[in-house]
């Protein structure tokens, strides 16, 4: 069947707004479609190439960042604070694994989440759902819960200025290896985590005057001072992503909202429109695979998304909870393997592992997650495949949303003083840099 960046609204869809007003939401995506693109082409096909070498086993994948990023919440240290996270989990990883780490961030587009229900009731009030601030706000008031088309919009300029801003640290000189130390977030410092990070610190300045001493220097090498990190969000408004396509010099068509874009467990049904629009981009993509994936739906989605067998096209974001990725996971990982596919597989911790606290709150508790990722470990080490990533909700501040760890052992207590997730909970920068330690333990074994 022929494609076009719009021939998934002949498709049946799920997880997708009403908007009142058809013609003013024409108009938005008339407009975003003569906007600069967010990323180029280009950029995609180095993360893709990136990728492959992920999937053969010489990189690692490092991809994390918000729940749901919103309107209100931005602004520079956010963000920075988040880009330091990633360089230190980056640093630690690659000190453990001796492989170069493939850095993508949830971040410059990730407005949109599924929900559960279609409804939100509160005191005997029922609303529509929150669907993230691209579509409407999350104040429980009917006239905050219209879709909005100009939300789309602001989602465009928030995540361009938050590009620019990304660029700027990473060419800037904020990623220099000289400057590590710089890294370590304030409120890290002082406990026995940022005392660990900070004995890596001292190993990587020592490695770093020997090379000056070798004459080679960050003003010589620019892989001493320079990274990037490349984008990432779930492509669940399809509107947005088709204003966003554009097609490049080689005649192909690319989503440029992100390096990289997802589809989510609730809408890669092989039938229906996310997958219809996802197979027609060159971009390189993702999809969440959870509990209820078969093998033949699988090897079916991966033979659409993935037709050409490319390498580093498709990673596969394990989703399936502590409890449940021993008894699903082997199956889909063998079938697979035995059918010669290229893909990246990758662990989602995360969504498996949600579970409601006595007091009430959302929450995942840092011992579920820690389980789910040495499982899938151990399984890829079982099968002799590769395991290729980690794909975490993540922030570089200091809330109080999932319970457990050492570094920090917030309590179901706790999370009432600094829960400020759009959504779902986040793992705090401690715990994040904690479970990159313990990541790298567990890939060193």
């Amino acid at each position: 069947m022929s494609w076009t960046p719009s021939s998934w609204r002949e498709f049946p869809i799920k997880q997708q707004p009403t908007y009142q007003d058809q013609n003013l939401l024409k108009e938005v995506e008339s407009k975003l479609s003569s906007y600069p693109p967010l990323i180029f082409a280009g950029e995609a096909r180095t993360l893709k190439e990136k990728l492959a070498k992920v999937g053969r086993g010489e990189a690692f994948l490092l991809q994390g960042g918000d729940c749901a990023e919103s309107f209100s919440d931005f602004n520079s240290l956010n963000i920075k604070n988040l880009f330091k996270l990633m360089l230190q989990m980056n640093m630690v990883l690659m000190y453990s694994t001796g492989k170069p780490i493939i850095k993508v961030g949830r971040i410059a587009g990730q407005f949109a989440k599924p929900r559960s229900s279609d409804f939100e009731e509160i005191d005997g009030v029922k609303l529509p759902s929150y669907r993230g601030d691209i579509i409407n706000n999350i104040e429980f008031t009917e006239e905050a819960r219209v879709p909005n088309p100009h939300n789309m919009i602001k989602a465009y300029n928030q995540g361009a200025a938050t590009l620019n801003l990304v660029r700027a640290f990473a060419r800037g000189g904020l990623a220099d290896l000289n400057k590590v130390h710089q890294w370590n977030l304030d409120f890290i410092k002082d406990n026995p985590l940022g005392q660990k990070y900070d004995e890596l610190s001292k190993k990587i300045d020592r490695s770093m005057k020997f090379m000056a001493a070798c004459g080679l220097t960050s003003d010589m090498v620019p892989q001493l001072h320079q990274t990037t990190l490349f984008t990432s969000h779930e492509a669940l408004l399809l509107n947005y992503e088709e204003a966003m396509t554009r097609k490049d010099e080689t005649g192909k068509w690319y989503d440029c909202s992100a390096h990289m874009l997802w589809i989510g467990d609730r809408t890669r049904d092989l039938t229906e429109a996310h997958i219809e629009y996802f197979r027609g981009i060159h971009n390189p993509i993702g999809c969440k695979v959870g509990p209820s994936m078969n093998e033949d739906e699988l090897i079916n989605l991966i033979n659409v998304l993935n037709p050409d067998n490319e390498e580093g096209r498709l990673n596969l974001i394990v989703r399936m909870g502590a409890s449940k990725i021993r008894e699903y996971f082997p199956k889909l990982l063998k079938r697979v393997r035995d059918e010669g596919k290229h893909v990246v597989w990758s662990c989602d911790p995360m969504h498996g592992n949600v579970e409601k606290s006595s007091t009430g709150f959302k929450t995942r508790d840092f011992d579920n997650i820690l389980s789910e990722v040495a499982q899938f470990f151990e399984i890829h080490k079982e099968m002799g495949t590769v395991a290729g990533g980690i794909h975490l909700e993540m922030t570089g501040n200091d809330v109080t949303e999932c319970t457990g760890s050492t570094s920090c052992p917030i309590t179901a207590s706790d999370l009432a003083s600094r829960y400020h997730t759009q959504c779902d909970p986040r793992l705090n920068a401690n715990q994040a840099l904690e479970l990159a330690f313990m990541l790298g333990e567990i890939i060193k074994d």
